[in-house]
């Protein structure tokens, strides 16, 4: 059985070759400097999260955005939102484990699980890149598989630094607010097929889109 991830089929989607060498050979492309700063507003946000999940009770953002939902407690949310483990499915067609960490869950008055992403941004208006909306929809595909009932709704919550504030008496302000997406996994099953595909055959060509591939052609 062999672990595919998120993120490495996301790769998938930008570079076949890149996706190749990564997932059936473990030569991953170069990697860049940590998000620190993310990594820091994921972890806060989780922590207040975390209190309300233990209470039972909605975060002022949601209640501010007048969503029915509370954090959804469940036995294995830190399992869920580790990087190493992921929720998880075994995708019996292909023999892959797929895998991601959720940053968050919620769940509304009926039961129904919404997909969180948290995202930290310089800009004035949080963008909806492609990438983010696939990560939202792997993830609700694979809680679907697990026999959970999921919303096609679920929620970007952006930290957006205020600019415009600059660092009064020493402190950085962020502005935070809630961004709704209608997910749609129409594509994951069909692109893990193509991943088997791919895995299964010769190295794909290289390609001219890829700056990874043309930095290893021109050096070569």
């Amino acid at each position: 059985m062999i672990k595919l991830s998120r993120s490495k089929l996301e790769l998938l989607f930008d570079c076949p070759r890149c996706f190749w060498l990564y997932a059936g050979k473990g030569i991953a492309r170069p990697f860049g400097a940590p998000y620190t700063i993310n990594n820091a507003v994921d972890f806060l946000l989780k922590q207040e999260f975390d209190e309300h999940r233990k209470n039972g009770t909605a975060h002022y953002l949601i209640e501010r955005e007048g969503i029915d939902a509370i954090p959804y407690m469940h036995n294995d949310i830190d399992k869920w939102r580790n990087n190493f483990t992921g929720i998880q499915y075994h995708h019996p067609a292909t023999d892959f484990l797929i895998f991601g960490a959720v940053d968050d869950i919620w769940v509304d008055s009926k039961g129904n699980l919404m997909v969180v992403d948290y995202k930290a941004s310089g800009a004035k208006e949080g963008e909806l890149y492609d990438s983010y909306k696939r990560q939202m929809e792997i993830y609700q595909w694979i809680l679907r598989q697990n026999g959970f009932k999921v919303l096609d709704r679920g929620y970007f919550v952006y930290c957006r630094v205020n600019k415009d504030n600059g660092f009064a008496h020493g402190n950085l302000s962020f502005d935070i607010k809630i961004q709704p997406y209608d997910g749609d996994d129409f594509w994951v099953e069909e692109k893990i097929i193509e991943a088997k595909k791919i895995l299964g055959g010769r190295m794909p060509v290289f390609s001219e889109e890829c700056s990874y591939c043309k930095y290893v052609q021109s050096t070569a």
